[in-house]
């Protein structure tokens, strides 16, 4: 794994870690917390190690040694400048309300100014009413701009 990143949360710490290659433990991770975000069929090996390949940087969190979050951010330079986009944020639910997720995109962030982004967009559903909560008091505004989605 990648560089630690250590946050004092509620109660406990988090330890944000950047994943470099995608161990057992990490995939079974994946595979316990993805369901609770979204029907998508959780990453293989291979293919989160494509997603690292690509340049992305994968998170997850950690609380006494477990991983209880993930996320991923997205870098792509385009001709009006370099974009980051946070993706897949999930925190399982039984570490929701302790600062996990308010640590994860804090670390993403971070690593976003560090290569050189001037801002990170996200996008969160409306029904997600504390993620949208907490992406407001971390400072995130809302656009005015209307998503369209294409699928082929």
């Amino acid at each position: 794994m990648g560089g630690n990143r250590c946050r004092r949360l509620t109660g406990m710490t988090a330890t944000i870690e950047i994943v470099d290659t995608p161990t057992d433990e990490v995939i079974s991770a994946v595979a316990r917390l993805l369901p609770q975000l979204s029907s998508a069929t959780p990453p293989t090996a291979s293919e989160l190690a494509a997603i690292i390949a690509d340049g992305q940087t994968f998170f997850v969190a950690r609380v006494d040694g477990v991983i209880v979050g993930c996320l991923t951010l997205v870098l792509y330079r385009i001709p009006t400048g370099l974009k980051a986009w946070i993706e897949d944020v999930v925190v399982d639910e039984a570490a929701r309300g302790s600062g996990v997720g308010e640590a994860l995109n804090l670390a993403a962030i971070d690593e976003a100014r560090r290569r050189g982004a001037n801002a990170v967009n996200l996008t969160s559903r409306r029904s997600r009413e504390a993620a949208n909560r907490l992406y407001q008091r971390m400072g995130f505004s809302a656009r005015d701009s209307t998503v369209y989605r294409y699928y082929v």
